[in-house]
């Protein structure tokens, strides 16, 4: 899947976002999932587009995002699947999918929203060792020939900006 970008923007491209812009590009610390890399990395959630972080969960937004304000939600503790996960976590996990719909449908204001998890490979995970969440807001306008015919992401805001706007609109409880 292609992304539409400013071509000015790709002079470092592996530390850019869909947007062009930069973001924690970081080396996976060994033993650690790339998530868990990135939410024990120490650096500022504005860089590294933590919206929210839990007890045994974090939310965080897709640097390579299907549209403005798609985010997921993760275990902090790597695990390939549901399954793997006890009763605190699982119970957590799926609280915070509620905050984080909560909180794109008050920042975005979208007309649906898809909530979706792929465990392993086979299931479409791209990091198969740490299951995630997504939250994708959906518009009625957004399905067109772009995406069905040529692959491409369209992304109307900075991922600085969808991250603000995410953190702001995160509910209490």
């Amino acid at each position: 899947m292609e992304h539409l970008r400013a071509g000015w923007k790709l002079a470092n491209w592996p530390l850019l976002g869909a947007d062009g812009e930069p973001h924690a590009n970081l080396e996976r610390v060994d033993g650690l999932s790339l998530f868990e890399t990135i939410e024990q990395s120490g650096l500022p959630d504005e860089q590294t587009y933590i919206v929210w972080r839990g007890e045994n969960t974090f939310c965080i937004l897709n640097v390579f995002p299907y549209t403005s304000g798609s985010i997921m939600v993760l275990p902090t503790k790597a695990s390939a699947s549901t399954l793997d996960l006890d009763n605190a976590v699982y119970d957590e996990l799926w609280r915070s999918v509620r905050l984080a719909t909560k909180a794109v449908n008050a920042a975005f204001a979208p007309h649906g929203i898809n909530v979706g998890l792929n465990e392993g490979s086979a299931g479409g995970g791209s990091e198969p060792d740490h299951l995630h969440v997504h939250i994708v807001p959906r518009w009625s306008a957004d399905t067109n020939f772009m995406t069905t015919i040529a692959e491409v992401r369209i992304l109307p805001m900075t991922l600085a900006d969808s991250w603000s706007k995410l953190r702001n609109a995160w509910p209490d409880d």
